[in-house]
């Protein structure tokens, strides 16, 4: 199994949209991307921890390909505005691949350059490598379908 963690505004929406995909073994919210450890929600609500609200996506490459995995993050939202998603606004919410290893970030490099031949806005997406994932309080895990 293979991890990685995308951010694209609140995680609720986005953790529903991975766990359609097959080859997707688990999802968890969490966040990521900042110098805070152990974050809860309302620190990262504060928008002073520099972390992202995220999603680890763990997945069988076997069955699903890194490639869906990033086709699916850029379809979900809009990776050309800074720190905003639909109504989220902040640091928080900004559009970020983060990898566990060098192989995944050139991998994320490339998509990210596939598809801004697509756009004419530039995509402002961070994508970088991180070492630490918090996952986020149990209530946020699966939100949307625990709250129909």
């Amino acid at each position: 199994m293979k991890r990685i963690l995308f951010g694209a505004g609140c995680f609720w929406g986005v953790e529903e949209a991975f766990k359609k995909l097959k080859g997707v073994v688990s999802t968890k919210a969490g966040y990521a991307g900042g110098k805070q450890a152990n974050p809860t929600y309302d620190d990262v609500c504060r928008g002073d921890t520099g972390h992202a609200e995220v999603i680890q996506v763990t997945y069988d490459p076997e069955v699903v390909t890194l490639e869906s995995l990033f086709n699916c993050f850029w379809k979900i939202h809009d990776p050309t505005t800074l720190n905003r998603q639909g109504p989220d606004r902040g640091h928080q919410y900004r559009s970020a691949i983060l990898c566990f290893d060098e192989w995944t970030l050139g991998e994320a490099i490339k998509s990210k350059d596939f598809h801004q031949k697509t756009l004419e806005t530039p995509i402002v997406t961070e994508i970088t490598l991180v070492e630490e994932f918090y996952e986020a309080e149990e209530h946020h895990q699966c939100y949307l379908e625990k709250n129909k």
